[in-house]
């Protein structure tokens, strides 16, 4: 279980250091793969490369207008 503490206490401190403790609940799954990806990634040794790829998938992919963006995240009624 240390692991396991260990992680929940850095979310913790994240959250609470980078948000400033305003989390909003709908958004709480985006700041858990923000957090994800932060933390598979603090000893990575070519950081850098991270960047790059964000750029690739960039190009590959065709840009999301705002109207798709809000389509997805509308809850079902």
């Amino acid at each position: 279980m240390p692991g396991v503490h260990r992680i929940s206490a850095l979310l913790k401190r994240w959250l609470l250091s980078t948000h400033q403790g305003s989390v909003h609940p709908a958004q709480l799954d985006h700041y858990l793969d923000e957090f994800a990806l932060r933390f598979n990634r603090r000893s990575a040794r070519s950081r850098g490369l991270l960047f790059c790829r964000l750029l690739e998938q960039a190009v590959i992919n065709p840009p999301a207008t705002y109207e798709t963006i809000k389509a997805k995240h509308q809850p079902n009624i």
